[in-house]
């Protein structure tokens, strides 16, 4: 693992695209994989937790090829996947093995996933129990992964989830494709819709709204053309960093603008942060624009409830605006940073203390006290990219060399991060 460096900068600018949208990403591949036809992805994300996925899909037999326009996947259809010669690799990522859950447990053939020490950790029950539900059998020690997944016919269910996720919609979704009748899926507020959308664009009609998602089964998919759009939770570190620093204005081109995505969006307006989004333009049911936010003084603001599965992934970034904002930020109602790829919520008051912030952890989010000068120190990434990520924007506005240990972590979800850093900052 390196370590990274960072001085402080006197401010940020320049237009700029982020990589391909993650979440996107993911789906595009394994939706493509089970279509008939070859489908062509263009802005793919190369991030280290979808190249897990595109690894996983070339052990169940899936072929892939590049080409000057993109990644082109040969599509196997549902049942066309092979058995795979050992357990599969899904890396750090929670995404990967979820949704391929779904898929596996409706072939006739058992599986095999796991990842690294950090997945491996993770909560596993909250799919394991719906996918049992429509006939699966899967194997596990604790509800953890390593999960072998004894695939066979699927029958429809109606399933409550207790919490909002993505990934545990989506792994439904996927196994009722397979399923005679409607699956249906509700959950306690929204989640991110990328799987529904996308289900849509390869064909298929689902159903989604507010309350939750369902799909028609059996559905067959057909190959198409995906263009993926910039992930906003990439964007969300250079809006933080353009209103943090004076003088500064960033402006981010081709940025996924999903209406279940923009929380961090609307999480800096409330901060009263100079940000503005231009008209969206719709392509495989995904709007996509560009944002520009320039230097603001921020507001202390407080994140609860409903919007909390809509900044999940950028509440670390959040944390770092809130030490800068006037008055008190309360992040209330995102236990679930307790199980991520680190525990976020203590990562992110650790790392925020030996910076001198005024955070106080509490047993489901952080009250953030502002504004207060913050100061270089050694940061542990804790092996997170989102604490690397969010770390090193903080180390832009401290005084002093701040030290991010284990640093290159960001390329699970952001390669090229630093380099891109360099080039937008001045000293």
């Amino acid at each position: 693992m390196s370590d990274r460096i960072i001085t402080p900068k006197r401010r940020i600018s320049g237009e700029i695209s982020v990589p391909g949208d993650k979440s996107i990403s993911h789906r595009a591949l394994i939706l493509a994989a089970l279509a008939e036809g070859e489908t062509r992805i263009k802005g793919l994300s190369s991030a280290r937790d979808v190249e897990s996925t595109r690894k996983c899909l070339r052990d169940l037999g899936v072929r892939m090829k590049k080409d000057r326009k993109g990644l082109v996947v040969s599509g196997k259809g549902k049942y066309g996947f092979t058995k795979p010669k050992k357990v599969i690799d899904a890396g750090n990522s929670g995404t990967t093995i979820r949704l391929l859950s779904g898929i596996l447990a409706a072939q006739n053939f058992a599986t095999t996933i796991s990842g690294d020490a950090s997945l491996r950790n993770r909560p596993m029950r909250r799919i394991i129990e719906p996918l049992e539900n429509m006939g699966a059998h899967i194997e596990s020690a604790a509800y953890k992964a390593p999960l072998t997944i004894h695939g066979g016919p699927l029958r429809s269910i109606d399933y409550a989830s207790t919490i909002a996720s993505a990934q545990v919609k989506s792994c439904v979704l996927l196994a009722g494709l397979y399923a005679n009748g409607i699956t249906r899926i509700t959950e306690p507020s929204p989640s991110r819709d990328h799987t529904e959308r996308m289900l849509e664009a390869f064909g298929v009609q689902a159903q989604y709204s507010q309350g939750g998602a369902g799909v028609k089964g059996p559905a067959n998919l057909r190959a198409t053309e995906i263009i993926v759009p910039g992930d906003i939770s990439s964007a969300a570190f250079f809006l933080v960093a353009a209103s943090l620093l004076p003088d500064s204005e960033i402006t981010l081109i081709n940025v996924g603008v999903n209406p279940t995505r923009l929380g961090i969006y609307d999480a800096l307006l409330a901060m009263k942060a100079l940000i503005h989004m231009d008209p969206a333009e719709v392509i495989n049911m995904e709007p996509r624009t560009t944002i520009t936010a320039r230097s603001s003084r921020l507001h202390g603001a407080s994140l609860a409830g409903s919007m909390i599965p809509r900044i999940i992934d950028e509440i670390p970034i959040l944390a770092i605006a809130a030490t800068q904002a006037q008055g008190t930020t309360t992040i209330r109602d995102a236990a679930e940073l307790r199980i991520k790829e680190s525990d976020r919520i203590a990562a992110v008051a650790t790392n925020l203390q030996k910076m001198g912030a005024n955070v106080r952890e509490t047993k489901d989010g952080l009250i953030i006290n502002g504004p207060t000068p913050l100061r270089g120190a050694q940061i542990d990434s804790y092996n997170d990219h989102r604490i690397a990520l969010s770390f090193a924007i903080a180390a832009l506005i401290a005084q002093g060399e701040t030290t991010i240990k284990g640093a290159d972590c960001v390329d699970i979800s952001f390669p090229g991060f630093f380099q891109l850093l360099d080039q937008m900052c001045h000293d």
